[in-house]
């Protein structure tokens, strides 16, 4: 059995590296042991560490690996999840690919609906942090050529490379950082870098807080309130860091009694234009 250890953050590269040269090795699936990321760091403080092993040499006879467009694009999304079983799942993949070409349309192979689920996940998670970032201005940014801003966000998987290019690109004007668990991002108007060390959440507030609070209590329409529709594309996991999430419970609470008041406000009061309407029938054409 090969022990492989990876970094685990993210980076489709390592997993590459380490995969061809166990497929050019003739190293099947079940010979091989993946480890990174957290799952290793836990076993390494358990005392149950397996050292790595070195990568084999090739097969004499073996053929340089061959796979379809499809499955690059696939997991490259993939290594982002955080679960520790993707490092075996896309070898597996990979392995079987060399004798099945068209495995990755076969949805209702196992490890297809599965590397399929994973890359949702990952697409989900990538598109709640490009909606649910609030980035805050430095107390120190007054005088600078520049104004600096920070965000905290919680992703579920290694996504902070993934996304910097699409802050840079709407923050282009900007410095910002974008700090998680899971490593930084930042922009400084010249280099977009992204760091792999776990950060710590900031205890940072500034104006634009009320500001969010107001444009969602201005957004709100308590006539389609939906909570399971509303919890599904805003699950409550974000609320704690998202500014304008403090006036939701207020605003469900209290949507049954503003959707009465609208009615009879509608029902006494016509539309503004009902008068000029009226007007021009009395007048005629």
């Amino acid at each position: 059995m090969l022990t492989i250890l990876l970094d685990g953050h993210g980076e489709l590269a390592e997993w590459r590296d380490a995969a061809r040269a166990l497929l050019l090795a003739a190293i099947p699936p079940e010979k091989v042991e993946w480890q990174g990321g957290d799952a290793a760091a836990g076993d390494l403080f358990n005392g149950q560490m397996t050292s790595p092993s070195p990568l084999p040499p090739p097969h004499p006879q073996a053929a340089a690996p061959t796979v379809p467009r499809a499955f690059l694009d696939l997991a490259d999304t993939v290594i982002c999840h955080s679960d520790p079983g993707r490092f075996a799942l896309l070898y597996r993949l990979l392995w079987r690919l060399q004798g099945e070409r068209a495995l990755l349309e076969m949805k209702a192979d196992a490890d297809v609906a599965q590397a399929d689920r994973l890359e949702k996940s990952v697409r989900r998670d990538a598109h709640k942090m490009k909606a649910f970032v609030r980035f805050k201005e430095l107390p120190d940014s007054a005088g600078q050529p520049r104004r600096r801003f920070l965000a905290w966000f919680e992703p579920d998987h290694f996504i902070v490379g993934r996304t910097a290019g699409f802050f840079q690109r709407r923050f282009t004007d900007m410095d910002w950082v974008i700090a998680t668990p899971k490593g930084t991002s930042s922009w400084d108007g010249q280099q977009l870098r992204v760091d792999l060390t776990p950060a710590s959440k900031p205890d940072l507030t500034d104006a634009a807080d009320d500001l969010w609070r107001t444009y969602f209590a201005h957004i709100f329409n308590p006539a389609r309130l939906k909570v399971k529709a509303m919890q599904s594309e805003m699950p409550k996991k974000y609320w704690k860091n998202l500014p304008e999430a403090d006036l939701i419970p207020d605003l469900i609470a209290g949507a049954e009694a503003r959707v009465r008041e609208m009615a009879e406000r509608a029902a006494t009061e016509p539309p503004a234009f009902h008068h000029r309407l009226h007007g021009r029938r009395k007048d005629g054409p």
